[in-house]
């Protein structure tokens, strides 16, 4: 409708300024019909972009209908139309607004970059329909000759972002030499953007970068992440330590309460909401500071009943400004991201929309994508990254066509879900395959340019690609001189800029701690970490590192390990009751935050293997033995070392001997281990309990026993019972194990072996002392185990 307005007054009223028309692409009935009356103005003119004049009748006329039917009553897109071709479009403009390729004139100015003038009856033979194409065979050379055209083929788009970011550097040596990258993929085009920047050319991207991805959208997102999530710790942590927070005054020391915050919240979540945060807090000793944050960040307090969007926006833009002040709607993407609240705030008012606040995140993220921020200034002023639409106005020396692989350059051809393709011909709608042909029309423009390089890949992130028809096409074409065409020389250089010499293999990790840093207490489990791989009992021990686990991260072995200790503590402090056991679990479970799927899926096998254990404590109570202490804490001195632990629980036999039972969610170690010497806590708390090491214990250990809460491996089947006794101890049908009497003294043998070795010794704390023996893996990457590991167990010596 506006067009035809616009159409009707011009025609009743010529303007008496000139009107000019450039550029279109679009071959809408409306549009068509406004720019013939354009064309027909005393000052009016249609300049239609890369018009092939050159191209015959009867190759034109081979391209269908075009909007023009051969009969009256017929389609006026027939299902023969050549809708792909280049021109096919400019063809149904044509015909829609009246006029003859014959009464289309030559623009009488070549432009800026002209290419050369004998490349263009090459371009025209390039996109010859399939009845002309037969030609390419008669051709001579130098009418099939694409004159400052080259080809490059690039292993992936890594390297092909890489190269083509070479040619841009290379063409900048060249004073006023202007460069473009013509590209539909933004991944690339960000790819050569970074990869400019090793060399400070900061490039043109007319695309800009999404909203969504913009400094002030990101702090937007995070801020609706915290409503979505019951203000998770990794959306907190993150929206708390954004750039714009606390920017002006104050922010070391802020970022630095941050910081404390994010270790206290390390591991499991700690649990819903604000409130949920205050363990964390009082741990971290941050109660003055959270208070502070806590009144920020109230307003995002939204619960779980549905809200008006439009409330929701003023929640987030009134928390954004409390963390920000104005800085927050400052610079280019700020001052976007202002126009995109109010414009929606405004609409969902309007609509009255309302949406569930867990929703809040993904319905912002999805409507901020297809926002572009674009910087008002800056960029190099000779380097410009285009996409399609942008390209067909612009001009350069040396034009790089990226991406030129099948479903990108052109894209995948779309059918409408609802229409079928005869209808829409019917109608007079060219189909989904209309685009590929907008997109020939694109790279036959961008061959106008003095030099073009044709850039495509052989794969992508996944897999193989194809190389674009249009390269295809190129390539027939030029057939044998395709030879002179290849771009090399900047794959080439791209393989060698990041190429370094082979580095030496780094040697196998030997510290040589000095006998004062040697002089460290020893754990009843570190003897065994010690003297599997020596390099981590350093680590731990010696350096104090500790693994920090991730924000909000899924319950580990150990969490388990710890919840299960906790439940058995209580139990027993409580006098053991038959049925005690499950509301204990319920309650540390409760109090133990972790994600309600595994708490659903680890439950009930820890209620299982509970019942199991309160089973055997009744069991061993009738058969006499009485437990003494449960989670006791003990030590001895070994050769003037400290030994240290914890003993899960001891109890007394009904011959006054001691039974020591170390608790395992999982699997026990096997008897070989324990023979070997890498699984010695059984025996070390039994020497402390014999040293009278436990307060209220003492006595003879003569049983030594694993109460696994795990199924039971000897058992197979889906029936298999949670929770089982294991010793290490050989007797009755076992065929290996550590005889009763020996056991003690050989796990103090090993023990003042290890001492004397690395504790009151000199030896090296090797990393992987014993490479096939399963370890924990926290210092892996302390050690840069996979650089040295893979030489060693191939033989090639340790290279130490």
């Amino acid at each position: 409708l506006l067009f035809d307005h616009a159409a009707q007054q011009w025609r009743s009223n010529p303007p008496p300024h000139p009107v000019v028309a450039a550029g279109v692409t679009s071959a809408s009935p409306a549009l068509a019909r406004l720019l013939r009356v354009v064309s027909e103005l005393p000052k009016g003119s249609v300049i239609l972009p890369d018009l092939d004049l050159a191209l015959d009748d009867a190759c034109m006329a081979s391209l269908g209908n075009a909007g023009k039917p051969d009969e009256p009553g017929g389609l006026p897109i027939s299902r023969n139309d050549a809708i792909t071709h280049p021109q096919y479009h400019l063809k149904l403009l044509l015909n829609r607004m009246g006029i003859s390729r014959g009464e289309v004139r030559h623009w009488h100015r070549a432009g800026a970059s002209p290419a050369p003038p004998e490349r263009s009856k090459a371009i025209s033979n390039l996109f010859l329909p399939p009845s002309g194409s037969a030609r390419w065979i008669d051709l001579p050379a130098q009418a099939r000759r694409l004159s400052g055209v080259r080809i490059m083929e690039s292993p992936h788009p890594g390297a092909e972002a890489q190269a083509i970011a070479l040619l841009i550097r290379e063409a900048l040596e060249m004073p006023e030499k202007r460069v473009a990258l013509v590209t539909p993929d933004r991944g690339l085009a960000a790819r050569v953007a970074a990869l400019l920047r090793r060399w400070n050319i900061e490039a043109d991207d007319t695309a800009g970068v999404p909203l969504s991805q913009s400094v002030a959208g990101r702090l937007l997102l995070l801020l609706a992440e915290l409503v979505s999530e019951y203000f998770g710790p990794v959306s907190l942590v993150a929206a708390l330590s954004h750039p714009l927070v606390r920017r002006e005054a104050g922010r070391a020391e802020w970022l630095e309460n941050v910081r404390r915050l994010d270790l206290a919240l390390r591991g499991p979540r700690p649990g819903v909401g604000l409130a949920g945060m205050a363990p964390a807090v009082a741990k971290a000793r941050l109660g003055a500071w959270w208070r502070e944050v806590e009144a920020l960040l109230a307003p995002l307090d939204a619960g779980d009943d549905p809200l008006p969007l439009a409330d929701l926006i003023d929640r987030l833009a009134v928390a954004g400004e409390g963390l920000c002040g104005e800085g927050m709607w400052t610079n280019a993407d700020g001052r976007a991201l202002a126009g995109f609240i109010e414009e929606l705030r405004e609409a969902a008012r309007e609509a009255d929309f309302v949406l569930e606040p867990r929703e809040l995140h993904a319905v912002l993220r999805d409507a901020m994508e297809r926002i572009a921020v674009r910087p008002p200034w800056g960029g190099h002023p000779r380097v410009a990254i285009y996409g399609l639409l942008e390209a067909r106005m612009s001009r350069a020396d040396l034009v790089i066509c990226g991406g030129l692989v099948e479903g990108v350059w052109p894209g995948s051809a779309k059918p409408d879900p609802l229409v079928p393709p005869a209808v829409l011909r019917a109608l007079g709608v060219p189909g989904a395959d209309f685009r590929i042909g907008l997109a020939a029309h694109d790279l036959a423009a961008a061959l106008g340019a003095p030099e073009v390089v044709l850039s495509h890949g052989l794969r992508d992130e996944g897999a193989p690609v194809e190389p674009s028809r249009f390269v295809l096409r190129v390539k027939a074409m030029l057939g044998e001189l395709v030879k002179d065409h290849r771009q090399e020389s900047a794959p080439r250089l791209a393989r060698l800029l990041d190429l370094a010499e082979r580095a030496p293999h780094y040697p196998r990790p030997k510290p040589m701690p000095s006998a004062e840093q040697r002089k460290v207490s020893i754990s009843v489990t570190g003897l065994d970490r010690l003297r599997g791989d020596p390099y981590q009992f350093y680590a731990g021990s010696i350096l104090r590192l500790r693994r920090i686990d991730a924000l909000d991260a899924e319950p580990s072995a150990a969490w388990k390990g710890e919840a299960a200790h906790k439940i058995l503590e209580l139990w027993h402090k409580a006098g053991e009751p038959r049925d005690g056991l499950q509301p204990i679990a319920d309650e540390v479970l409760a109090t133990m935050s972790a994600h309600p799927l595994t708490r659903s899926l680890w439950r009930p096998r820890l209620m299982a293997a509970l019942d199991w254990i309160a089973d055997e404590v009744a069991m061993l109570r009738g058969e006499g033995r009485t437990e003494l202490g449960t989670e006791l804490d003990g030590e001895m001195l070994v050769l003037g070392v400290r030994v240290h632990g914890r003993a899960d629980r001891i109890d007394r036999l009904d011959n006054g001997g001691l039974a020591v039972v170390d608790y395992k969610t999982g699997q026990p170690p096997s008897r070989k281990m324990v023979e070997e010497g890498f699984a010695l806590q059984l025996g070390l708390v039994a020497m402390i309990a014999e040293s009278g090491g436990f307060a209220g214990v003492s006595g003879v250990a003569s049983r030594f026993e694993y109460w696994s809460l795990a199924k039971d491996s000897k058992r197979k089947g889906e029936a298999a019972p949670f929770g089982f006794r294991e010793s290490p101890i050989l007797e009755g049908s076992k065929k290996t194990g550590v005889l009763a009497e020996d056991f003690l003294p050989r796990t103090r043998t090993y023990l003042n072996d290890a001492l004397n070795r690395w504790i009151l010794g000199s030896e090296p704390f090797t990393a992987r002392l014993n490479p096939d023996l399963p370890v924990y893996s926290d210092y892996d990457q302390l050690m840069r185990l996979e650089e040295w590991l893979p030489a060693l167990l191939g033989n090639e010596g340790d290279g130490a």
